[in-house]
């Protein structure tokens, strides 16, 4: 469902969409975020998801001061996908532990610039974070500051030379997917920074910080903070996903 919030001017010029809420929960409230936008706001004024749901809780429950929501986890800002607030710091806690401990299942869908070889696997790397660059690299075992970042892939589509690789997370470092998919020649549409050609099927402006890449964050299950019952969140692919010529095969 969406929200009733209007959408809104960003700072920057670009139109803000509404709230796309998948549930809410007690003190649990999930998103579909859509590309370009911030998951958590940053000291610069820019628009936010983060930003926005405060602003519709604010509505909702008549509240005067600060709204409260806890960000357990994040999406890269041109990714799009499910993302879980919640509501109060006992609820933030008991997220953010599942997101620690790898309890919960993370699935995300990728559209590729070449089919992957073999077509399914187990990727495992060692990743280095350049944060004044906001640029990771693959590097050796044992090199300083890197850490671990696995995942399991399987192709389930491919029209002529790019596929739709379904995904499942075991570690959240970031830009995962994308730089170990770029570092073997298979980089996700749409992505630049790690090796994609800018093609765009649309004729957009490309932005790298705000254009939208292949990649959705499809599926979460996790244990409800308060009666630690699973919960399936899943995001309807974004509409610009209809240029790439895929859909979510039926039965995943």
């Amino acid at each position: 469902m969406s929200s009733d919030l209007p959408s809104s001017d960003s700072g920057s010029g670009a139109r803000v969409p509404r709230l796309e809420i998948l549930r809410e929960d007690g003190p649990l409230i999930a998103l579909n975020k859509p590309s370009g936008l911030l998951t958590q706001g940053v000291p610069h004024a820019q628009a936010s998801l983060e930003g926005l749901v405060k602003q519709y809780l604010k509505e909702q429950h008549h509240k005067p001061g600060n709204v409260y929501l806890g960000v357990p986890h994040r999406l890269d800002r041109p990714v799009s996908g499910v993302v879980v607030f919640a509501k109060n710091s006992k609820a933030a806690d008991r997220l953010a532990e599942q997101f620690r401990n790898r309890s919960i299942r993370k699935t995300y869908l990728a559209v590729v610039e070449s089919v992957p070889l073999p077509t399914e696997g187990t990727l495992t790397d060692w990743l280095l974070k350049d944060a004044t660059a906001a640029h990771v690299s693959v590097v050796s075992r044992g090199t300083e500051g890197s850490k671990q970042a696995v995942l399991d892939y399987e192709v389930i589509a491919v029209k002529g030379k790019r596929a739709l690789v379904q995904i499942e997370l075991h570690t959240g470092r970031m830009h995962q997917i994308r730089v170990q998919f770029g570092s073997r020649g298979w980089p996700i549409v749409g992505d630049k920074q790690y090796g994609a050609v800018l093609t765009d099927e649309a004729g957009r402006d490309y932005n790298p910080q705000v254009s939208p890449i292949g990649l959705h964050a499809w599926r979460l299950v996790l244990k409800h903070p308060v009666r630690y019952d699973d919960i399936r969140l899943e995001a309807p692919l974004p509409r610009h996903w209809s240029e790439y010529g895929f859909v979510i095969p039926r039965g995943l």
